[in-house]
């Protein structure tokens, strides 16, 4: 019997090994016609996209656990598909024990292929098995159009083991290229991204 950690595992990869996953296909064969029409773009180099995902991991509490930040790595790389780059603390803060040059964070940007997979999981899979979920705020969207979703335990993506990993936050922020709030909610709806209804 093949285990849920495993299975998920096995989606993903098969997700990124495909050329073109289901959710770019449904980009450019449903949803790039659609946004052209309803906002009369006539330059297919205009049509709101996502450009990037980036997903980051603040490891403050794990300065000095090396076992731990490298747990945690392992646990973004096999959520994203990509190895995480370690980022360090840009200035030395007494109160906290902290030094110019220790690690405080993890990171992960990722684009086209991995992008898309990440983000079909992110809108189908993960966001719906959270408990009580009546959807994401669309009060979130900021004036350039991207989207941040910040969540308290990365161990709800079902690659993850919640019994063998230490529930860690996480912020994943969605860049789109649209640079406007209304059009970017639009292709993020279209995409499947689970907004709250509105009242």
């Amino acid at each position: 019997m093949i285990k849920k950690s495993e299975f998920a595992k096995n989606v993903r990869k098969k997700l990124i090994q495909n050329k073109m996953n289901r959710l770019q296909e449904k980009y450019q064969k449903e949803i790039m016609p659609k946004l052209k029409k309803e906002f009369d773009i006539k330059n297919d180099m205009a049509v709101p996209k996502p450009e990037k995902v980036t997903v980051n991991m603040g490891v403050g509490s794990a300065v000095k656990n090396k076992e731990l930040r490298e747990s945690l790595a392992k646990d973004i790389s096999i959520i994203t598909g990509q190895r995480p780059s370690v980022r360090l603390a840009k200035i030395s803060v007494a109160g906290f024990s902290l030094r110019q040059g220790m690690p405080v964070g993890l990171a992960v940007t990722l684009r086209g292929d991995k992008m898309y997979s990440f983000l079909d999981r992110l809108f189908s899979i993960v966001l719906p098995r959270l408990r009580d979920f009546r959807g994401l705020s669309r009060k979130s969207l900021d004036s350039q159009g991207n989207y941040t979703i910040g969540m308290k335990e990365h161990t709800i993506f079902p690659e993850i083991d919640s019994a063998k990993s230490n529930a860690h936050g996480m912020e994943i922020t969605i860049v789109t290229n649209s640079k406007d709030a209304i059009k970017s909610e639009k292709l993020l709806e279209y995409l499947g991204m689970p907004f709250e209804k509105k009242e």
